[in-house]
């Protein structure tokens, strides 16, 4: 099959912030129930996931609208306290931009699909310079219209975007729900990225093709040809 764009997950894909959203909710974890998220639970209910599911899990009820985006903006606030405060390590993940270059000097369409609210999209927007890179217009975020992962319709509705059937797209992604929301999408090729200490975890995971540990190691030549 042969490849003609890529779909990016944002968070811990081109940012590296994953640890900001997790100090993030552990902060309501705390305040909502009382404890801390379990590393499982992190892995289930958050990494991947939208803030509507997070908060009914942590909350054990059906949220009211209004109850649900008072506290994702005030998590959301949280976060960008975190990530101002972060400074200059707050910026796009090692071999991010080298690999952004190569995609547009070949005429390679790409675009993101992320979990995260408006909130955030308008947050790395102004700290990021993400329109050098991202038209906003082709940017999929959870807006509530759509499921969440593991569904596949965020990845579905960002291939449909840049015009690529989504069975010919690259789709790069860190989270274990982000994954299996690609293979039941039907990926033309997925790419698991994570540290070496959980490479042999994203290996064994059902429909991934490639596992690395940075952007740059993907070889654009190879896979565009």
């Amino acid at each position: 099959m042969k490849l003609r764009g890529v779909v990016f997950d944002f968070n811990g894909v081109l940012l590296w912030d994953t640890h900001l959203h997790e100090a993030a909710w552990q902060l309501f974890s705390k305040r909502l129930r009382g404890k801390a998220f379990t590393v499982e639970e992190m892995d289930q209910h958050v990494h991947g996931r939208n803030n509507q599911h997070t908060l009914t899990y942590l909350t054990g009820k059906v949220l009211s609208l209004l109850e649900l985006n008072r506290l994702i903006e005030q998590k959301e606030h949280t976060y960008h306290e975190l990530a101002i405060a972060a400074g200059e390590q707050y910026c796009f993940s090692p071999g991010a931009i080298a690999l952004l270059e190569q995609l547009q000097q070949r005429q390679i369409p790409f675009t993101i699909a992320t979990a995260s609210p408006a909130l955030n999209v308008d947050f790395y927007y102004q700290q990021l310079d993400l329109a050098r890179w991202f038209a906003r217009d082709k940017l999929v975020f959870d807006d509530g219209s759509r499921p969440g992962k593991p569904d596949p319709a965020l990845f579905l509705a960002a291939a449909d975007k840049i015009h690529v059937p989504f069975d010919h797209c690259l789709l790069i992604e860190d989270s274990l729900s982000g994954l299996e929301a690609a293979r039941r999408g039907g990926a033309g090729y997925i790419v698991a990225l994570g540290p070496k200490e959980k490479q042999a975890q994203l290996q064994q995971v059902a429909g991934v093709d490639q596992v690395i540990s940075q952007l740059d190691e993907l070889d654009v030549a190879a896979l565009f040809a």
